[in-house]
C-alpha cells in the first residue's frame, strides 16, 4: 500500500498521488531529511532519518530526473549500489569525487543500467582506470567546481540535475549558485549530538520561496524554490 501523503499547503488535499507531489523540474533540484533539530544523519547516515514518506519522495523524484549527482563521500558512506528506478528511461548516476577515490570494479559501475558519469579534477590520479566504466570528466583543478560540474551535465543533454548529497557537495553547489531547488524532509525526531546539517561550506546565504507542504503522519516534507 502506498504510504499516504497529503497536502496542506498551498492547497489542502488528502492522499495525494505521485504526479500531484512531484513535478520534474530543469535544474538543480537537492533532495535532503534533517531531524526537527537540524540534524542531517542519524549514527552517520541520513538514511537512517527517513520513514516511509521521505522513502516514497526519493524514489519519485528519481524517477523524475535525468541524472542523480552525488559525492563520493556518500556513495560510500550510504552503502550506494546502481541508480535504477522502476520506470524507464533510468537515471544517469553521476558521483562528484576530487581525488577519485572509487574502485571501478564496484557494482555501481558494473551494473548501472545507464553509463555513470565521474565528475572530477585535473589532479585527480588513476583517471584511465575508469574508461571502461563511465565516463570520467574535469570539472575544476585541485575542487570538483559547482557551476562546472553542472554545465558538463547540460553538455550531455542532462538538464534535470537531483542532487542527494552530501552537505559538502551541497554547500559547493550553493557557493557556485546553481541551487534552484530544495525538498526537504523534516523528520520528527530529536537527534542532538554533533551531526553536520544538510549543507557545509563557506557562508553564501540564498533567500528561498516555500512551494508547498505535505504531511505523513508527524512527518514534512517541504518544497523550496529559488
Amino acid at each position: 500500500m502506498t504510504t499516504r501523503i497529503d497536502r496542506l499547503w498551498p492547497d489542502p488535499a488528502e492522499q495525494v498521488r505521485d504526479d500531484e507531489l512531484v513535478e520534474p523540474l530543469d535544474g538543480v533540484r537537492m533532495n535532503f531529511v534533517s531531524s526537527i533539530d537540524g540534524a542531517a544523519t542519524r549514527d552517520g547516515l541520513s538514511g537512517a532519518l527517513g520513514g516511509p514518506a521521505d522513502h516514497r519522495l526519493f524514489e519519485l523524484l528519481r524517477r523524475a530526473a535525468d541524472v542523480v549527482m552525488v559525492g563520493a563521500g556518500t556513495v560510500r558512506a550510504e552503502g550506494y549500489g546502481p541508480v535504477r528506478v522502476g520506470t524507464d528511461p533510468q537515471p544517469v548516476f553521476a558521483i562528484v569525487t576530487a581525488r577519485l577515490e572509487l574502485d571501478p570494479a564496484s557494482p555501481i559501475f558494473t551494473k548501472a543500467p545507464v553509463r555513470p558519469v565521474i565528475l572530477t579534477t585535473e589532479r585527480a590520479t588513476g583517471k584511465a582506470a575508469f574508461a571502461e566504466v563511465a565516463d570520467v570528466v574535469v570539472a575544476g583543478s585541485s575542487r570538483v567546481d559547482g557551476r562546472l560540474a553542472v554545465d558538463a551535465l547540460h553538455a550531455r543533454g542532462l538538464r534535470r540535475i537531483l542532487c542527494e548529497g552530501g552537505p559538502s557537495l551541497f554547500g559547493s553547489l550553493l557557493a557556485s549558485d546553481v541551487v534552484d531547488e530544495l525538498c526537504l524532509t523534516v523528520s520528527p525526531s530529536l537527534e542532538a549530538g554533533d551531526a553536520r546539517r544538510i549543507t557545509h561550506g563557506e557562508a553564501v546565504p540564498r533567500d528561498m520561496s516555500l512551494v508547498s507542504v505535505h504531511r505523513s503522519g508527524s512527518a514534512l516534507l517541504l518544497r523550496y524554490a529559488r
